[in-house]
């Protein structure tokens, strides 16, 4: 620091009030961007462009900022605790304080970034940093800046391929990948039309040109892979997550397929094999699910399925309690007590569940049904609890999908606020 009263090995910063002294070292690497600026000031003028006032003779700079507010973002900073709003205060005022000493909404906890979200959508406010380049939660810690000119292109690299709103290069990676699944899946539904095997058979330069199209796909589905594993911050949690594993299923077939086809060559005798390699073939459809990754419903369906598994635990309770007392119900109503008019549909108890289970979702095939007076009732008594059980977790689910829906509309929102910034920058 080239600026100040000489020989002080500490300043002082002056926040709303409350004074926090620090030392010249520590100035140099803290964490919260605004101060850290205060090291490379050369002049008064230059100070001044950083904080609200100076004191030269107690070596004290004085920003006329929230004190409370700069008390819980230093106790992060610090790794002292987590970020979350302060009491008492307003969201929107707090994310001010934010920005201004250069953090922003990532570095908060996910519930308080869903109040933020909520708060701003009502208001409809959005706010941006000061500067380009915020930084990263690893950023904020102490220690951190260090790091972050070296990690930075991985985090940008990982942005492009796992946030496809996070940058233009991101969305058209994201688009280019769509292609590729909507490809792969018109060739896959095209190979089991019988007129496309039965020209496949005459033609074999069509065979070729289907197997050479999705050795591409799968090439880029590899290489996608490979890349996002690599710049991954966790390489376990990477394994982990659901779209990762889908993605290996869909992929670790193909190989599968090719090493089996290399070892047992075109033996026909190996119908095993064969049928094996039909499955591994079929096992392509799973490219769909990734397309998961690049539109919001599908994200949606999937968390929502993620946080309301005990719901769905308790409706499959629910049918499958239904299931045992009216499947052994109509199965003695139906067969059981006259065994010369009885219904041979009904005549155990698995047997029967299948027709309990099409009942109480109000499918309905028609493929069985009671002929019994007794059966009749028991059947619309069935119908009607299967939509009564039905309904009664609907509501939950519901809630949360909504819920889910929004959070992952704001996210999206966010980096596409970011997207625009890069695009005028």
């Amino acid at each position: 620091m080239t600026f100040g009263r000489s020989g002080a090995a500490s300043v002082v910063l002056n926040v709303g009030g409350a004074r926090y002294s620090l030392s010249r070292e520590l100035l140099k690497d803290f964490p919260l961007r605004r101060v850290s600026r205060l090291h490379g000031c050369r002049s008064e003028r230059d100070v001044l462009e950083v904080c609200d006032d100076y004191d030269r003779e107690r070596n004290e700079y004085f920003f006329d900022r929230h004190s409370e507010a700069f008390g819980f973002i230093l106790l992060y900073v610090r790794g002292h605790g987590k970020l979350r709003f302060a009491p008492r205060m307003c969201e929107l005022s707090f994310y001010n304080e934010m920005i201004y000493w250069g953090l922003e909404g990532a570095h908060l906890e996910y519930c308080c970034q869903r109040r933020l979200d909520d708060r701003m959508s009502d208001t409809y406010t959005f706010y941006s940093a000061d500067e380009p380049g915020a930084l990263g939660r690893d950023e904020a810690r102490p220690g951190g800046a260090e790091a972050a000119p070296s990690r930075r292109w991985l985090e940008r690299m990982r942005r492009t391929f796992e946030e496809p709103t996070s940058s233009l290069a991101a969305q058209i990676l994201a688009s280019v990948s769509v292609v590729f699944v909507i490809v792969s899946m018109v060739v896959l539904c095209a190979s089991t039309l019988p007129d496309w095997r039965a020209a496949a058979a005459d033609n074999r330069s069509l065979d070729d040109r289907s197997r050479i199209i999705e050795a591409i796909c799968i090439g880029w589905f590899t290489a996608e892979c490979i890349v996002r594993f690599i710049v991954s911050k966790n390489k376990c949690e990477f394994v982990k997550r659901p779209l990762n594993i889908i993605d290996l299923l869909a992929i670790t077939p193909y190989y599968i397929s090719v090493l089996m086809t290399v070892f047992t060559g075109e033996n026909s005798q190996l119908q095993r094999a064969g049928v094996t390699l039909r499955v591994l073939r079929m096992m392509r459809i799973f490219w769909v699910i990734k397309l998961a990754r690049h539109f919001i419903g599908l994200q949606t369906l999937g968390l929502t399925l993620k946080r309301c598994y005990r719901e769905m635990v308790m409706l499959l309770v629910f049918i499958c309690v239904a299931m045992a007392i009216f499947s052994a119900l109509s199965q003695l109503l139906e067969h059981g007590l006259d065994l010369e008019t009885s219904n041979k549909d009904f005549a155990s108890i698995p047997a029967a569940c299948w027709w309990v289970i099409i009942s109480m979702t109000t499918v309905g095939y028609g493929d069985m049904y009671p002929i019994t007076m007794p059966g009749r009732i028991l059947g619309g008594v069935c119908v009607v609890s299967g939509i009564v059980l039905l309904a009664l977790p609907i509501t939950f689910i519901y809630h949360s999908f909504v819920q889910c829906y929004h959070e992952l509309k704001f996210r999206s929102a966010r980096y596409s606020r970011s997207l625009s910034a890069e695009f005028l920058n």
